[in-house]
C-alpha cells in the first residue's frame, strides 16, 4: 500500500491546506489504495502526519464525506465508502445493458406480473382510457447480489402477457421488445426527483424506512413515436447515481466558420 503522503510535509501551494489533504486522500481512494470499507487514520493521526491542526483535517474529511467518498461511524472511525454504481444518460438503454457492459452481475426478482386497470397517470402516459387493462410488472434489480432498485413497469396488456413466457429474472425488457418482438425503440422522456422510502420500498431494497431514494419516471416510445413502456424506477440513494455530460450550447455541425465581419472564412 502506498504511504498516506509522499513526505510528512505538504509541499508549498496556493491551495488551502485542507484542500491539499482532501486531494491526496481522494487520489488514494479513487486509485484503489484505500479499498471500500478501509478504515482511515484518525483525525489526530492525520494531524500528526500532515503537521496540521485537527480542524484542518476535519474540514478535508467533511468535504470527502459530502462527495460520498467516505462515511463516519460514531465511536468507530472514518471509512472509505463503496463506490456508487452509475448509468450514463447519453443513450436509451436498459439498466441491465448498462451494468453488464461495466462488468456487474445483474439479477431481477419478479415481485408480481399482473393485469391491472390503468390509473389516470398511466392511462395518460400510454394514451389510453382510464381503467383500460394494462400489464404491471414489479421487479427488484440486484447488482452483485445486493438489491439496488425496484422498478414498476406498465405496458399494453397484450405485450405484457407475451412477456410472461420470457425469462425476466435474467433478461432486460428492452432487449426482449427489440430482439424477440421486433419493436424498434426510439426515445424516452425522463423525469428524475428524490423521495423518502416508504415501508414497502425499504423492505424490498433492504434500507431504513425514510432513507433517500432516487426516483425516475421513464416513458419509452417506439421509433414511430408511439408510447410503449411507462416505468417508475426507484434507486437506493446510497448506492446509485446517474451521470450526464452537457454542453454549454448546441453545436451546429453544418455552420460555416466566419470572421468578425460575418464573412465566411476561406
Amino acid at each position: 500500500m502506498k504511504p498516506l503522503i509522499s513526505s510528512l510535509t505538504l509541499v508549498p501551494s496556493p491551495l488551502p491546506l485542507y484542500t491539499q489533504i482532501k486531494d491526496i486522500l481522494r487520489e488514494r481512494i479513487l486509485e484503489g489504495t484505500y479499498k471500500p470499507h478501509h478504515k482511515l487514520p484518525s483525525e489526530s493521526e492525520m494531524s500528526t502526519l500532515f503537521d496540521v491542526s485537527r480542524i484542518t483535517v476535519r474540514q478535508a474529511l467533511s468535504d470527502l464525506q459530502n462527495e460520498g467518498l467516505i462515511f463516519r461511524i460514531p465511536g468507530k472511525g472514518t471509512f472509505v465508502a463503496k463506490p456508487k454504481a452509475f448509468q450514463q444518460l447519453t443513450q436509451l438503454e436498459g439498466f441491465a445493458e448498462a451494468m453488464l457492459r461495466m462488468g456487474y452481475e445483474i439479477y431481477n426478482k419478479v415481485i408480481s406480473h399482473k393485469s391491472v386497470p390503468a390509473s389516470a397517470i398511466v392511462a395518460k402516459k400510454l394514451k389510453l382510457e382510464t381503467g383500460t387493462p394494462v400489464s404491471e410488472i414489479r421487479r427488484v434489480r440486484y447488482l452483485n447480489r445486493e438489491p439496488l432498485s425496484m422498478e414498476v413497469t406498465y405496458l399494453m396488456e397484450d405485450i405484457g402477457e407475451r412477456l410472461r413466457s420470457f425469462d425476466l429474472p435474467t433478461r432486460d425488457i428492452f432487449l426482449v421488445l427489440e430482439n424477440d418482438f421486433g419493436i424498434a425503440l426510439g426515445y424516452a422522456d425522463l423525469q428524475i426527483d428524490a423521495m423518502l422510502a416508504d415501508d414497502d420500498l425499504a423492505h424490498q431494497l433492504k434500507i431504513e424506512e425514510g432513507s433517500a431514494v432516487l426516483r425516475m419516471e421513464r416513458l419509452t416510445h417506439t421509433a414511430a413515436g408511439k408510447p410503449l413502456d411507462f416505468e417508475y424506477l426507484y434507486f437506493r440513494g446510497d448506492a446509485f447515481q446517474y451521470r450526464l455530460q452537457i454542453a454549454r450550447r448546441a453545436v451546429d455541425a453544418t455552420a460555416v466558420p466566419q470572421n468578425q465581419a460575418g464573412d465566411p472564412l476561406p
